[in-house]
């Protein structure tokens, strides 16, 4: 009899712990299905390129072609808002909307992808890798600190603008 209680005893505590696990597990949140930043569509008023996303991309692409990877510079952020900016008033891509390049940036070495088209980190990036001249800018062996950032035209041929700015 004592065996049986023992056996009833085990049985309905393992039956509770079960139970109150399994009410646990719905408390873990799940993964949400959030579309990557790199993704995400920058076709809107309230839409900007994720920096830190930015950075990380062209880093990896950079490590994996022997190169050093980027940090983000707030003054370099400031130079490609206000480059692209410039281009979404004038609704044209182009260097030279507020001057050189030189001009606009005196480090020893400063390269600049400004684009328009992409909607999307990952459209642009690929854009730029297929660009020999945009490409040679992501692989510029001097480059350390990088800006970069979009802006948003709803009446544009383009849609979004975009500015990368690179220096040693």
């Amino acid at each position: 009899m004592t065996n049986m209680r023992l056996t009833v005893t085990c049985i309905s505590f393992l039956t509770a712990l079960s139970l109150s696990l399994g009410g646990c597990s719905s408390a873990v949140p799940t993964p949400t299905s959030a579309t990557p930043t790199f993704y995400q569509s920058l076709t809107s008023d309230s839409a900007s390129v994720d920096p830190v996303a930015a950075r990380d991309m062209i880093s990896v692409y950079r490590r994996n072609n022997g190169l050093p990877t980027l940090t983000i510079d707030p003054a370099l952020q400031a130079e490609a808002r206000a480059q692209v900016d410039a281009m979404a008033r004038a609704n044209e891509v182009s260097h030279t909307l507020r001057g050189s390049l030189a001009s606009r940036v005196s480090r020893a070495t400063a390269v600049e992808n400004v684009s328009a088209g992409y909607h999307t980190l990952a459209e642009a990036f690929s854009g730029w890798r297929e660009s020999k001249p945009h490409n040679a800018n992501m692989l510029n062996p001097q480059a350390r600190r990088m800006g970069i950032a979009t802006a948003y035209v709803a009446g544009s041929k383009y849609k979004v603008f975009w500015a990368l700015v690179m220096t040693d």
